[in-house]
């Protein structure tokens, strides 16, 4: 018995902290179905060319916007016969993390808006953004992951500003500072920035690690 073959896609959410508020990386459609509709940075998977979805996403994004994220994560995948109007389709959605002066020089037509006032967006891609923000927020309370919306290098009030914005509450900043040293994962560089206050300290991420443990 033959049986329909359904379209399968990759989807990436790309977030990144701009302002001190989180936001995610669109462009406008060009074409149907959802022409002109603004959506998440995506593609049909060849399979005659990807080794996974995972080299299918990353193909996407280089040609979409020119630049391959630090940090990507598979989130989960999106399925049935009514997110296009083409026929049946499944999508595996990603999750990036990306420091903003990247996402901002890569450009290429990226508009940039919160995810707290999205617009309408194509196919099921708000479900998907609302999946990504979970997990980003759900995550951060007990890991580095925060650390890949900095440049490489960052100040402890940047980091902690940072772990602020997506948790949406106020840390206070000993206890962060100790939990960062309790961690182990900061390594100081030799370099400073400086301002109209003192110097600050210029650190690092030694590697990626998850945490059984809460940042507040």
């Amino acid at each position: 018995m033959d049986y329909p073959l359904p379209l399968v896609t990759v989807d990436a959410v790309l977030l990144t902290l701009r302002a001190g508020a989180l936001e995610i990386a669109l462009h406008q459609r060009d074409r149907a179905p959802f022409k002109d509709a603004m959506a998440l940075p995506g593609g049909v998977v060849h399979a005659d060319e990807d080794d996974n979805t995972e080299a299918s996403i990353r193909r996407v994004l280089r040609e979409k916007t020119g630049f391959e994220p630090r940090y990507l994560e598979q989130l989960q995948v999106f399925s049935g016969p009514r997110r296009d109007p083409r026929q049946w389709s499944l999508s595996v959605s990603y999750v990036a993390l990306v420091p903003a002066a990247e996402l901002e020089a890569a450009g290429q037509g990226l508009r940039f808006v919160s995810v707290d006032a999205l617009p309408p967006l194509a196919f099921d891609h708000a479900d998907i953004v609302a999946a990504a923000v979970a997990r980003l927020r759900g995550k951060s309370s007990y890991s580095t992951l925060p650390f890949f919306l900095l440049p490489e290098h960052f100040t402890l009030t940047e980091l902690q500003h940072t772990y602020e914005a997506i948790l949406q509450t106020r840390l206070e900043k000993s206890n962060f500072r100790r939990k960062m040293d309790a961690w182990g994962v900061l390594e100081a560089t030799s370099d400073f920035v400086t301002g109209a206050q003192r110097p600050a300290r210029l650190y690092r991420l030694k590697d990626f690690a998850l945490f059984d443990r809460s940042v507040g």
